[in-house]
């Protein structure tokens, strides 16, 4: 009698090794829950202490620790500082990303990761695309490893900007040679499963090998109520209501300039806009707006007509699996292409960041309103991302792997 590999190996150890960026943590923390309600044991490894409030419940969080005079450690703590106070565009961001962020991240965590991984001993390593020092210490520790790629752009890089994907590929591959594995190729992507958290349909026409599995987007749903004027909402119900917000990443000064633009355009017109922003960034804002600092984003989706965003693949995907048209504005890293797909798919339309003018904004929106045409392009991405399977079938991608590699330990 056949065993389906889902009985087979009824508890795994599995470790996930992810970056101190929410939008890379969010959608292990989905999977992760997963695996624990199937009884797994499941933990994960990094800088962030703050991520232990965050674990589903069971998870263990494996902390990357220095001691307190340590240079590691003041450099550790630096990186999600330097990414929101940096402003750069377009291919310099990438740039940066690697030179200033990516490279000194792996290499101030990679002992840390080791030694964590020699005390959990786990059977399966779910590292980050971006944590490339968890692929590293997984080959030289002889451990099986996934991976989870938050930014599918980081792969398709690869056929539109060849150059500059040999570029990161050369970063990678000395960072390898670093710490130990002397192959030429970029190990950051697993040979075994490479998780892409998109649909094919929203990837667009690229060809990958088998090891490259589409599993729709992860979508996180946090714990606990972010608090929201709903009355406000429901009192302007007849009208068009947008939301509009261009993340946590990008704090500097042009945060300020692009909201006067948002202001100018939709101030007292018909709509009801609901801002996530610093409410103190302005003295006053328009009547029609409802502005805070965090928004129940996921409860607050279905409620709306369209959104107004940067371009973050986590709020794309979020925006798209409520059939909800867009205005994508992109700043920097992997948004363009993201806003690129969003084009492609006729989904919604791009504004240059540096460049637009409130009238084009106001124009934007009106159109994906008015234009029945990008909802319905919106709603064919919904249904993609649902029969891509997402949360569950990520966990049984990562069991199925664990099973076949438990069955390969016993067979040697």
């Amino acid at each position: 009698m056949e065993i389906s590999w889902k009985h087979f190996l009824t508890m795994a150890k599995f470790v996930f090794i992810v970056p101190p960026l929410t939008g890379h943590i969010n959608p292990t923390l989905s999977i992760g829950a997963v695996l624990l309600h199937r009884g797994h044991e499941v933990a994960w490894i990094s800088l962030d202490k703050s991520l232990a409030l965050r674990l589903p419940k069971g998870g263990q969080l494996l902390l990357i620790e220095y001691d307190e005079n340590d240079q590691q450690k003041q450099d550790s703590e630096k990186y999600l500082d330097i990414i929101t106070k940096k402003i750069v565009y377009g291919i310099d961001s990438i740039k940066f990303l690697y030179e200033e962020v990516l490279i000194p991240l792996n290499k101030h965590s990679y002992e840390g990761i080791v030694g964590l991984l020699d005390k959990f001993k786990p059977d399966l390593i779910i590292t980050d695309h971006q944590m490339f020092a968890g692929a590293i210490a997984a080959v030289n520790r002889n451990i099986p490893y996934a991976t989870s790629v938050t930014a599918p752009a980081a792969i398709k890089v690869m056929d539109e900007l060849p150059k500059i994907h040999e570029w990161e590929v050369n970063q990678i591959v000395a960072l390898q040679k670093d710490l130990g594995v002397e192959s030429e190729n970029a190990i950051a992507c697993s040979d075994l499963l490479t998780m892409v958290l998109t649909s094919k349909a929203f990837f667009g026409e690229m060809e990958l090998p088998s090891n490259y599995q589409f599993v729709g987007p992860v979508i996180h749903k946090r714990e606990g109520q972010t608090p929201f004027d709903w009355e406000g909402l429901e009192r302007r119900t007849p009208q068009p209501k947008i939301l509009v917000s261009i993340g946590t990443t990008f704090d500097h000064e042009h945060k300020k300039s692009f909201f006067a633009k948002v202001i100018e355009a939709f101030a007292e017109e018909p709509l009801t806009v609901v801002v996530v922003s610093e409410p103190s960034l302005f003295d006053e804002w328009p009547g029609n707006f409802i502005v805070q600092r965090n928004v129940p984003q996921l409860e607050l989706l279905p409620y709306l007509d369209a959104v107004v965003c940067h371009g973050g693949h986590n709020t794309v995907c979020e925006t798209l699996t409520n059939g909800l048209p867009m205005v994508v504005v992109p700043i920097a890293y992997d948004q363009s292409h993201v806003a690129g797909r969003v084009v492609r798919v006729g989904a919604g339309l791009r504004l240059n960041f540096n460049r637009f003018k409130s009238k084009h904004l106001k124009e934007a929106v009106e159109e994906i309103l008015n234009n029945e045409s990008f909802g319905k392009a919106a709603r064919q991405m919904s249904l993609s991302f649902e029969e891509a399977g997402g949360t569950e079938t990520a966990a049984d991608l990562l069991v199925q792997l664990s099973a076949v590699r438990y069955v390969e330990v016993l067979n040697n």
